[in-house]
């Protein structure tokens, strides 16, 4: 017995020494487009719902049918997470096709039955999957929003969707909101939401760049068509430069070329003249 046991502690020690090596020569592909062996997948998927639930467990679900809750959330889920998660009529997006694992579309799933657990995954995050813990800047009240509203998605419609999304107050968890979280709009046949105005006063903006542009003189405004005439002098520059180089001199510096030396010829003992140039 001493002796499988000491077997079994050898075995064990020589077999993670290996898979260490092996980790560290970079033999394990960590590319998101290079998926987990089906065992180790199911290892990380089984590690990962164990926790959520055993920390979920305690958590008090408040009641998720309040309509101003719901609405709320609306606008949070619009404003944050469709890129990754989707919504009635929006198609797949960039996000949502290349992250590993890849997230799950709530448009269908919803809070998959378990709303303490869909609030600890939005507060908390989970590591290496691209999921954020909204909890470091949204308050539980707005969390428990977008979990009443997941509650309500997948019997939503596209029209429906829209229509709440339009009725909330937008992005919104009590400090610290970006403008940066909307992927509406970025891959073709998504439709626009709330964030339209957005888009507007953006737009607005830009215009507002182009008068003061229009209005500041920019560096071609003084610049004519022909950007060698008007902006050159009057005079030759050969002659300037020949000016500058030497005083009382004549404007054009070809005709100050020194004379040439006359031709040099020489008889070679046959009778025959040799000419050099110079």
């Amino acid at each position: 017995m001493k002796r499988t046991i000491t077997t079994l502690v050898a075995a064990g020690a020589v077999g993670s020494a290996a898979v260490l090596a092996g980790a560290y020569a970079g033999l394990v592909n960590i590319g998101a487009d290079d998926p987990h062996f089906p065992a180790v997948h199911a290892f990380l998927t089984m590690a990962r719902d164990r926790s959520i639930e055993v920390r979920a467990k305690n958590i008090e679900v408040p009641k998720l049918d309040d309509e101003a809750l719901i609405r709320t959330g609306a606008g949070n889920y619009n404003a944050m997470c469709i890129g990754c998660h989707l919504a009635p009529g929006v198609a797949k997006t960039e996000l949502s096709q290349a992250l590993y694992p890849a997230p799950p579309n709530l448009a269908e799933i919803g809070v998959d039955g378990n709303p303490a657990a869909t609030f600890w995954v939005i507060k908390h995050g989970i590591k290496a999957s691209g999921m954020p813990a909204w909890g470091k800047s949204m308050g539980d009240e707005y969390i428990w929003g977008m979990v009443a509203f997941l509650n309500q998605l997948p019997k939503m419609d596209a029209e429906q969707y829209q229509a709440l999304v339009a009725s909330s107050s937008g992005h919104q968890h009590g400090g610290g909101e970006s403008q940066m979280h909307n992927h509406e709009g970025q891959h073709g046949d998504n439709k626009p939401g709330h964030h339209d105005s957005a888009a507007v006063g953006e737009g607005q903006q830009g215009s507002g760049m182009a008068e003061a542009a229009e209005a500041a003189p920019g560096h071609h405004d003084s610049a004519p068509a022909d950007h060698h005439g008007g902006t050159a002098p009057s005079s030759d520059h050969h002659a300037e430069e020949a000016s500058a180089g030497d005083e009382g001199s004549s404007g054009d510096h070809h005709s100050e070329q020194p004379p040439q030396a006359a031709p040099k010829t020489h008889t070679h003992s046959d009778g025959k003249e040799h000419l050099h140039e110079s």
